[in-house]
């Protein structure tokens, strides 16, 4: 990305928000610091906030933590980056930020449930990154809805001073995405061979990280496990 953006960036920030990037040195720390943020459950509206908003009311929903994420990775002069996911069934849509690291995808990603979180720079694509969000992507009832991916959507092309200080909803940022450029995920002719999430898997997506009342929720102190083994067995 060419520094100017970076520098763009840089010169609509406020001192506070400025010093609060500054610390975001990587991806890592940048998710690190999201997660940190309670959940906006949009109680009395919806919204689609810049960051510069979500750092003030310090919460945000997934669009608005990827938001926030590319601000981040732009200022220490990454290219922004976000990808769209569309799903089936009423399932709600969700939005990560993208980065790469010696040439392999990840994604810095705000939710409130087990799934669809950071994805580590392991992925050769964009797809194969997107793929692996497949199977986290389910109703309550199992059916898997996850059909669409969009490109990398590049917020280069934007000025800064629209999308990171906009002090207004950004619902046509949100439209601009969703309009871009999608592509199926799932391979042609594969959509009635899918296999639901089994009640397990929806047992433990059950799971929230933030409470409504915006506490987070406790976790229980992890167990001594009785022999050497890992999560793959």
């Amino acid at each position: 990305m060419p520094t100017s953006y970076a520098k763009r960036v840089r010169s609509v920030l406020t001192a506070n928000e400025a010093r609060i990037f500054r610390k975001l040195t990587s991806p890592r720390r940048i998710q690190d610091f999201i997660d940190m943020l309670p959940v906006n459950m949009e109680l009395d509206a919806s919204t689609y906030m810049s960051p510069r908003r979500v750092l003030a009311a310090g919460r945000a929903h997934c669009f608005e933590g990827a938001l926030l994420a590319a601000a981040a990775l732009a200022f220490h002069g990454e290219r922004p980056l976000l990808l769209d996911f569309q799903s089936a069934y009423d399932d709600e849509d969700h939005v990560v930020a993208l980065f790469r690291q010696n040439g392999h995808w990840g994604a810095i990603s705000k939710t409130n449930h087990p799934g669809l979180r950071y994805r580590d720079a392991i992925h050769d694509s964009p797809r194969g990154l997107a793929a692996s969000y497949f199977h986290e992507y389910y109703m309550w009832d199992g059916r898997k809805s996850l059909r669409f991916f969009s490109r990398p959507f590049d917020l280069t092309r934007y000025s800064p001073e629209t999308w990171i200080a906009a002090s207004e909803d950004l619902d046509w940022l949100v439209d601009a995405l969703d309009a871009s450029a999608h592509a199926p995920i799932i391979p042609k002719g594969n959509l009635r061979k899918l296999r639901p999430a089994s009640p397990f898997e929806l047992h433990a997506s059950a799971a929230v990280e933030w409470r409504a009342d915006g506490r987070r929720t406790p976790i229980p102190p992890r167990k001594t496990p009785n022999r050497a083994a890992g999560r793959g067995s």
